[in-house]
């Protein structure tokens, strides 16, 4: 029954990381690859179904592997990550939000996120291209 409940409680976790994580694709405020990283974390403790789902993904699954073995991100995947976060933090801090010191704070989170998503190490099949 515990190992149930437990399974049961991963599994909730799991999906609540997902929803928060698709959030975060449209919200600049919620970071997006923490909480699949959880999600992966859940699922892999409680349910290979989900897991797989997860890791065969088309749109997080990649991401999530080459995180999970350090192979870093493609300059591709990079670019189009630091595009996306700064047209919706863009348009957040022009349309939605009024207060000068809450566009300050998307705009210092979009720079912090853009430095992150920067320092990650460029995947190793760009390495090879570039030398």
């Amino acid at each position: 029954m515990e190992g149930n409940l437990g399974r049961r409680l991963f599994i909730l976790a799991g999906t609540l990381s997902v929803g928060l994580a698709v959030l975060g694709v449209f919200l600049p405020i919620l970071p997006t690859t923490p909480f699949l990283l959880l999600a992966a974390a859940c699922y892999a403790r409680s349910s290979e179904r989900f897991s797989n789902w997860l890791l065969g993904n088309r749109l997080f699954g990649k991401v999530i592997k080459d995180y999970r073995e350090g192979k870093g991100m493609s300059l591709k995947v990079k670019a189009f990550f630091i595009v996306f976060l700064w047209a919706t933090i863009g348009c957040s801090a022009a349309f939605a939000v009024d207060m000068l010191p809450v566009r300050i704070v998307l705009i210092l989170v979009g720079v912090g996120v853009t430095a992150h998503i920067v320092f990650i190490r460029p995947s190793e099949r760009w390495q090879k291209q570039s030398i």
